[in-house]
């Protein structure tokens, strides 16, 4: 209670918790969490000038001429003893201590004061840019420039204050363009130019923004708008200072006039690896064309050069047969071999047979090879290991163990000694190998891959036909062992042509046996694997490679194969463990495309009975639709498609909480849409439509429309060719929301028209409400607004009499748009605001920004623009939470229309550009031209006048591309007369 004196150990509690300043924002002091009050203007002015002195002494004199300056009161000095008085008291005892006449903060640890903080941040990110750390770096100054709280020593008055804020606003801006000059150096282009756009508004004679946002739009395939910022900023420096752009930004424009190829993309070659001096001895000879691979060269060759030493240096190599990696063990031991003058031993370990070497011949042979005689060598396997290790002894001996079966076969073998070093490779990856380096080897990059197929093939070959030679090595999976089979049988064949090779390899049915050559055969390297393996892993093994995606989850997995979750997952593991299948990520694992052909050709060959293959996709197609209808549920509340869609034999997960719902849809998509085209050609049709129905989120989104448009296509087309009128209507309706993400409406009226003329000959509840909505929205689109309005009532009537309040909100809210094109805005407010209030009774995110999207243009056509602009705001809100990037965009680019309308240009240009970036490759030509219009207009009223007109020119291309009635409007603004005024 206020006035009741504390006691000594409230006093001791309160004393013993940190004592924090700011001056990056208001001149603010904290005891732990609790604010310390700081008094008066002034008296913030003195304790700001003892805080920027970093403990030294202030002398009284300099303290008054830092409060008043020239000028100050008669009673200066009593001033300021009084305010230091008063901050002794309130502050920690020995903080404000008086010495000399004067006075000085002293005491406040590490990271009591902002300023201090960020200048440590700088620094630190300064030592990780030098050492080439640019992620840490930018992190760095982030932190640190989150750190400001508006404007530095807000409030404060006085000379020393004021000098104090324009230092520190142009420390903040130098701490901006270093990081925004490292965005840019990581490829961060289109995120940076938003930012940019915002502080050259602010900004304006600052030429290192400006070059730099020449280049991020350079870098985002802006060419004349990155030209038209050079145009606008000479033009403004010589109307302001009578001064040309520096020597920089003069070149900057020249290159980009020139389009220099260094500009396109920043360039961090990687380090060449060491090459070592290589001597022969036991090791194989290494192949004349090794190719690539040289993150893992390096690797394996630190450590290998770490033995000295050390006990001894273990690197474990593991992949899939035919990846390479006996060449690349080979190659690095030789590289490595003047580094272990006293010998380089080689065995073949076999693991991969059915006959693996045992360890106490190899070691017979290895003490042989060392200078031991025959009759010096031990029976035992114990003995002959421990002699082993006693001849190495002192020496520095590499020795590579090729082709292992597990660890226990290479224990015994391991030198165990100062100086020496081991190299393993095996299908296996030995997480129980004791202190191993473990290397998982991937097949090559494309450009390796490529680069292999050349060397083989030769140059001359290749260069005429790349497109087809990068085919070639896509079919091949970018596996080396597949590369060195095609290309070998290419350059055996000279009337063979990439492109016939390319012909073959594409058929999947007959890859496999085309990539043999001589004794080399891609099948046979996995054949020796899956011959190893136990009946529940082989049953596995051919079964998950039956499905399509690009990879499956742990519970799909268990779908498919008809077992719990635990069972499932040790299967996998162990599948993992002999390099047949690839974790992914936690509880994801994926196939080598190789290996998943060999694995549907062993189900063809072993699988009984053979409709256990069918059973298996059933199964999974289920646990898609059944999870997916689930998540339609939880982000959908009181919608009743869920209720109309195909019934399913096997569950699906089910989930507690949107976000996790969500989640797994999104994490999914690939694989859902590819069980979609996989399923539709048989008995499984009309739960792949549906599927798409309850998946319709992921067109929605804009992210994965490109993969859900191609999916419902093959599901419309598999449907006529079935006859199925129904599955063929519901395939339609998905390929209308598809088109319509994408912008392409007279599509999506063709496609919504042809399931109105289907749904006629047979009732389905679904259908009846959402064909309605769908063609009223595209009428609304399509400018026909009487027909718009006639559909939608009709969805409105259809979703009432199936009960489906959601679905009733949507039309309602679609009819709000219709109203308002049609001038009746009050109406167009009260429809939006009553679709609004059904989506909050259901407790709608993802569909209540969609009403709030409504209920938002109606109220910016109304003029209530400071209401429309909170309902936009609530409406980006639940649409970034439901990861809708499209609507994220529109909603960013409505409230920029708001922004200008309230003459804010600079602000409405930087949301611009965040929604021009959102929408780039989603939501079609029309949207973006939209959003290139305002952007002209905001950029002009800010007189960034060129850079205005290259937005216009960009859109007037769009629109008229389209054929849009919007073209003539931005012919208009494009006219020589226009000015700032006329485009509001």
């Amino acid at each position: 209670m206020e006035g009741v004196p504390r006691v000594p150990e409230q006093r001791r509690a309160e004393q013993s918790a940190t004592l924090r300043f700011s001056v990056l924002g208001p001149v603010r002091a904290w005891r732990g969490e609790q604010p310390v009050p700081t008094g008066s203007p002034q008296q913030r002015a003195l304790l700001a000038a003892l805080l920027l002195r970093e403990g030294r002494t202030a002398t009284a004199a300099e303290l008054i001429d830092a409060l008043w300056g020239e000028e100050p009161p008669s009673q200066a000095l009593a001033a300021v003893r009084t305010y230091a008085s008063r901050l002794r008291k309130a502050l920690d005892p020995g903080v404000l201590v008086s010495e000399s006449g004067g006075y000085a903060v002293r005491g406040p640890g590490e990271g009591a004061l902002d300023l201090a903080e960020a200048q440590e941040l700088a620094a630190r990110a300064e030592k990780a840019r030098s050492a080439g750390d640019l992620c840490q770096a930018r992190e760095l100054l982030r932190r640190a420039l989150a750190l400001w709280d508006g404007e530095p020593l807000a409030g404060v008055p006085g000379p020393y204050a004021e000098a104090q804020r324009v230092r520190l606003e142009e420390w903040r801006l130098q701490l901006l363009e270093s990081c925004l000059d490292m965005d840019l150096e990581q490829g961060c282009h289109a995120e940076a130019v938003s930012e940019l756009t915002a502080l050259t508004a602010a900004h304006p004679l600052r030429e290192r923004l400006r070059e730099l946002l020449m280049l991020a739009l350079y870098r985002s395939g802006r060419q004349a708008e990155a030209l038209a910022v050079y145009a606008d900023t000479r033009r403004l420096l010589a109307d302001e200072l009578g001064v040309d752009p520096r020597p920089e930004l003069r070149e900057l424009q020249q290159r980009i006039l020139q389009a220099d190829p260094a500009l396109a993309e920043p360039s961090s070659p990687a380090a060449e690896p060491a090459v070592v001096a290589v001597r022969p001895a036991q090791l194989p000879a290494t192949v004349p064309d090794f190719t690539g691979r040289s993150s893992f060269v390096a690797e394996l060759s630190e450590v290998l050069a770490s033995a000295e030493g050390r006990v001894m240096a273990v690197s474990a190599l593991a992949g899939i047969g035919g990846v390479g990696k006996t060449t690349l063990a080979v190659h690095v031991a030789h590289q490595a071999r003047a580094a272990f003058p006293d010998g380089q031993l080689y065995v073949d370990l076999q693991g991969a047979g059915s006959r693996a070497a045992e360890p106490e011949t190899v070691l017979g042979s290895f003490l042989r090879a060392l200078g031991t005689a025959d009759t010096a060598i031990p029976e035992s396997l114990e003995e002959r290991a421990a002699l082993y290790r006693s001849v190495l002894d002192g020496r520095r001996v590499l020795v590579l163990l090729d082709n292992a079966r597990d660890a226990a076969q290479v224990r015994p073998l391991l030198p165990g000694t100062d100086g020496c070093a081991a190299l393993v490779t095996s299908r296996v990856r030995m997480v129980d190998l004791a202190g191993a380096h473990l290397v998982d080897l991937d097949v090559m990059s494309p450009d390796e891959a490529l680069s292999l197929f050349t060397r083989i093939v030769g140059e001359e070959r290749v260069a005429s036909e790349r497109e087809a030679a990068l085919d070639v090595v896509a079919a091949c999976g970018f596996l080396p062992l597949a590369i060195r089979i095609a290309a070998s049988r290419l350059a055996a064949r000279r009337t063979w042509t990439v492109s016939v090779l390319a012909a073959k390899l594409a058929d999947e049915r007959r890859r496999l046996d085309e990539l043999q050559a001589g004794d080399l055969a891609v099948k046979a390297t996995f054949e020796l694997g899956y011959g190893q393996l136990e009946p529940a892993q082989a049953r596995a093994f051919r079964l998950l490679g039956l499905a399509d995606g690009p990879d499956m989850s742990l519970e799909a997995a268990a779908a498919v194969l008809d077992l719990p979750v635990d069972d499932t997952e040790d299967l996998l593991e162990s599948l993992v463990d002999t390099s047949l299948l690839e974790s992914a990520a936690p509880g994801r694992y994926r196939f080598h495309d190789l290996v998943r052909l060999y694995a549907r050709a062993c189900a063809e060959r072993d699988e009984h009975p053979p409709g256990e293959r069918e059973s298996a996709m059933s199964r999974l197609l289920d646990f898609y639709l059944a999870t997916a209808a689930g998540v339609y549920a939880i982000e959908r509340p009181g919608d009743r498609l869920v209720d109309h869609l195909e019934p399913t034999a096997f569950p699906g997960l089910r989930f507690s909480d949107r976000r996790a719902a969500r989640d797994w849809l999104y994490a999914e998509a690939d694989c859902l849409l590819a069980c979609v085209r996989q399923s539709v050609g048989n008995s499984g049709l009309r739960r792949a439509v549906d599927l798409l129905w309850a998946a319709k989120d992921l067109a929605e989104s804009g992210a994965n429309g490109l993969g859900y448009g191609a999916a419902a296509t093959a599901a419309r087309e598999a449907a006529q060719t079935r006859d199925d009128a129904r599955a063929e209507a519901r395939a339609r309706i998905t390929l209308t929301e598809a088109h319509l993400v994408a912008g392409r409406f007279a599509q999506a009226d063709e496609e919504a028209k042809h399931a109105a003329s289907l749904i006629a000959d047979f009732g389905d509840a679904a259908l009846n409400c959402w064909v309605p909505n769908h063609c009223g929205v595209i009428a609304v689109y399509r400018n026909r607004h009487d027909e718009g309005a006639a559909f939608l009532q009709q969805a409105i009537t259809n979703f009432r009499l199936d009960g489906n309040l959601a679905g009733e909100a949507s039309a309602l809210c679609n009819l709000s748009r219709s109203h308002l094109a049609l001038g009746d805005t009050a109406s167009a407010i009260d429809l939006a605001q009553q679709g609004v209030d059904i989506y909050d009774r259901l407790g709608h995110t993802l569909r209540g920004a969609n009403g709030r999207y409504a209920l938002g243009l109606a109220l910016a056509q109304a003029e209530e623009l400071d209401e429309a602009a909170e309902q936009f705001t609530q409406a980006l809100g639940g649409f970034r939470e439901s990861r809708q990037r499209l609507w994220e965009g529109m909603t960013i680019f409505r409230l920029a229309e708001v922004g200008l309308a309230t003459n804010k240009p600079a602000p409405a240009a930087a949301l611009a550009e965040q929604s021009l970036a959102l929408l780039r490759g989603i939501g079609g030509d029309w949207r973006l031209g939209n959003v290139l219009t305002l952007l002209g207009k905001a950029l002009h009223q800010v007189d960034q006048v060129d850079r205005a007109k290259a937005c216009w020119h960009d859109a007037l291309s769009l629109y008229e591309a389209l054929g849009a009635a919007e073209a003539d409007e931005v012919q208009e603004l494009l006219l020589p007369t226009r000015t700032a005024q006329s485009v509001r």
